[in-house]
């Protein structure tokens, strides 16, 4: 299921020298200052892949060149991780957090291995410790999670020395952050730390500082996707450059020059609009790791002045010259049978038609994967076949809490196109001006239809985004029973998705949703509903 979502959203970088040609040429906006460097997030509902902008230290990145670091070269990540220690996320062991984290970093570069070693290791497995002393010897970063023991303190202390990018969270003030060869201090004092350390190295301390704070706010997100982006920033900012991350970057003169040649009535037009304007000073004020924040701002602020600025400035003219692909992994295969009948593209359309007819909406958001959309409350799903012949439609129906306070509704409008194999399709909208291309695949659905699997991987190629993600979905917005939900779980691994990964969709309070469908559309053609009731 799909809306805006922060992983498609934009960065758009524009030069300190706008700022005062609009300050001297627009005297009647005194209190509005025009940010020279300014994050939108703009996205469809399923997270994005990677769906957190960060502009990497620039001293950090010249020191990753193709002569000091081969891309066919390994990255080298060691994690250790309190024995027992418990995680945020629905209180899975933080070894089995990490150890996840390892397969899903696959999925961006196969040469990406990250290793998990308990601090266990260091207490009662020689052997174990041994091995770890060893991969410490090779790592390029290591990562501390939740280690206190006294014991383990002293041993990573000492034998983390030769290690230049050193990272903790959640463990003992003993421990110490250090990238690019410098240790990080837990804050920064400007003049002092000058004085004392020297300009040179003062510069590179606090941009390893600032990498610090940008990661730890990711990770405190508490959510795979983010604990992922954490590793991928390190590793693009002091080893190689990561390739998914290369639209990070702001370009400068050519986005200015490309805004004002060819977009400038509409960067002016969304200046001059109070809901456009409040849209732009909201997102400067949201930290560009906070995603929730972000989208809430483009969700409380909608307005055709902003549609038309993206539109112009992304979609039709590519300023930031963008550009993204549909991820190919992880690989999810689509269920092959439904009532022991084989899947066909018919049978498929109706899988995805579900209730509605029997209901007013097709089905219900219960939980997904994507943490910048699925904290928003009363998702439903409405497909249909539309009146031209061939054609299959799916609007999703959502509530925001905007920044007033209010509750409102949402609505995007999705053209579905038949995949290669049934059970796969493809999905486009165009959402607040730009084009969000998506790859579904139904992964299984009880014969029952009390309950169903989707699984997406999506791009928006002007904004320079990719993602994947899941939704789980039922009639009512309910888990699936416990016999059921073995089933779903076992649909959950075949996505290479934890059931501790999902986010539960508040369902509680979804009073006057705009539902209904287009006059003359229809709906099964193969599948039997029974009613509900």
């Amino acid at each position: 299921m799909s809306v805006l979502s922060p992983q498609q959203f934009f960065m758009i970088s524009l030069h300190k020298s706008f700022l005062h040609v609009f300050q001297t040429t627009t005297p009647s906006l005194p209190n509005f200052a025009f940010p020279s460097s300014l994050s939108f997030r703009h996205a469809f509902s399923h997270s994005p892949h990677l769906r957190l902008h960060f502009r990497p230290p620039p001293t950090a990145l010249s020191a990753v060149t193709p002569e000091n670091q081969s891309p066919e070269t390994p990255v080298r990540i060691v994690a250790v991780v309190g024995h027992d220690a418990v995680s945020p996320l629905k209180s899975q062991p933080w070894e089995q957090v990490m150890l996840h984290t390892a397969k899903r970093l696959k999925w961006v570069d196969e040469g990406y291995e990250l290793l998990v070693f308990t601090d266990k290791c260091f207490q009662s497995d020689g052997q174990r410790a041994m091995r770890l002393q060893e991969e410490l010897l090779k790592a390029d970063i290591l990562i501390i999670v939740a280690v206190t023991n006294k014991e383990s303190i002293e041993w990573i202390n000492i034998n983390d020395k030769d290690i230049e990018n050193v990272i903790c969270f959640d463990s003992s003030p003993e421990l110490k952050n250090k990238l690019g060869g410098y240790d990080v201090p837990t804050e920064m004092r400007g003049s002092i730390f000058g004085k004392v350390l020297g300009n040179s190295e003062f510069n590179k301390t606090k941009e390893s500082y600032e990498v610090v704070q940008t990661i730890s706010e990711a990770w405190n997100r508490h959510n795979s996707d983010d604990i992922r982006f954490c590793l991928l920033l390190l590793i693009n900012a002091y080893i190689r450059p990561v390739p998914v991350l290369k639209n990070l970057r702001a370009k400068g003169f050519s986005t200015l020059n490309c805004m004002l040649r060819n977009c400038g009535r509409q960067v002016l037009n969304c200046l001059l609009d109070p809901n456009c304007r409040k849209a732009l000073q909201c997102l400067n004020k949201c930290s560009p790791v906070d995603q929730v924040c972000n989208y809430r701002c483009i969700a409380s602020y909608e307005s055709a002045y902003l549609e038309a600025f993206s539109l112009c400035v992304l979609q039709k003219n590519n300023c930031l010259e963008l550009e993204a692909e549909i991820p190919d992994k992880p690989y999810v295969p689509p269920m092959v049978k439904f009532r022991e009948q084989d899947l066909s593209f018919e049978l498929s359309e109706d899988l995805f038609v579900g209730w509605l007819g029997s209901l007013e909406w097709s089905w219900r958001v219960v939980a997904g994967q994507n943490p910048a959309y699925d904290q928003f409350p009363c998702q439903y799903q409405l497909f249909y076949r539309g009146k031209a012949k061939g054609s299959f439609w799916y609007e999703p129906v959502f509530q925001v809490k905007t920044f007033e306070g209010q509750l409102v509704w949402r609505r995007r409008k999705y053209r579905v196109k038949r995949g290669k194999i049934p059970g796969t399709f493809y999905f486009s909208v165009l959402d607040n001006g730009v084009v969000s291309n998506e790859f579904w695949t139904i992964v299984d659905v009880a014969n029952d239809l009390s309950w169903g699997l989707f699984h997406y991987h999506g791009a928006a190629r002007a904004a320079g985004q990719s993602y994947t993600g899941a939704v789980l979905v039922s009639p009512d917005g309910a888990f699936p029973n416990v016999r059921e939900m073995t089933k779903v779980i076992a649909a959950l691994e075949r996505c290479g998705i934890k059931e501790w990964e999902l986010f539960t969709v508040d369902n509680c309070s979804c009073i006057d949703a705009p539902l209904g469908i287009p006059e003359g559309s229809s709906l099964h053609t193969v599948v039997q509903i029974e009613d509900p009731n």
